[in-house]
């Protein structure tokens, strides 16, 4: 199941993508280690967006299987579903913003597995 940004939050999500540092195309080449920089980059935005959206809707599963991920070094994957409004809003902005730090969607955690 696909879900795209609703327009809500998008004054929150502008300015949460433009202070997360320049774009990919403002870089020079991947560094050598460049999955714990893609980690450290996502960590600090994650912070960034719980600062700016807050934790409110947000359930303990979904925060507990987002600090698992975090604290695997971003390794875990597919782990962490969205399921209220807020969630898939967190969700989605961290989805643009991994974006614009250059990282593929393939690096997100998130994915809701059927039973």
């Amino acid at each position: 199941m696909t879900h795209f940004l609703r327009p809500v939050g998008l004054v929150a999500l502008a300015s949460l993508i433009c202070a997360t540092g320049p774009g990919l195309a403002q870089r020079s080449a991947a560094p050598e280690d460049w999955p714990a920089v893609k980690c450290e980059r996502y960590t600090k935005a994650y912070a960034d967006a719980l600062t700016k959206l807050g934790r409110k809707g947000l359930s303990q599963p979904f925060l507990d299987a987002h600090e698992a991920f975090l604290a695997s070094g971003c390794s875990i994957k597919g782990e962490v579903c969205p399921r209220s409004k807020e969630e898939l809003d967190l969700a989605n902005v961290m989805v643009i913003m991994g974006m614009n730090q250059g990282m593929a969607s393939t690096f997100m955690p998130f994915a809701c597995r059927r039973s």
